[in-house]
């Protein structure tokens, strides 16, 4: 069996490990450089539109109450 470190076999795995990391560093740099971030507007939610329809809603509610679902007779 012949020595790793002699034949130069470690060398040529840490090169390949290095060229392998410099390309995946090359690529996320070309995809950060190339990709253009859109700016989208800005929503503000506002409060006193959104309280007017929500206390006309509360008051229907309170004049008719609905039953969605019936009792058994018995219980299980």
């Amino acid at each position: 069996m012949q020595n790793p470190f002699e034949t130069g076999q470690i060398k040529s795995y840490l090169l390949f490990y290095v060229g392998i990391v410099v390309i995946m560093i090359l690529f996320f740099i070309a995809s950060t450089l190339f990709h253009e971030v859109e700016q989208k507007e800005k929503k503000i939610f506002s409060i006193e539109k959104a309280i007017e329809p929500l206390n006309e809603s509360v008051e229907d509610e309170k004049e008719e109450p609905k039953q969605k679902f019936e009792l058994l007779e018995k219980g299980y």
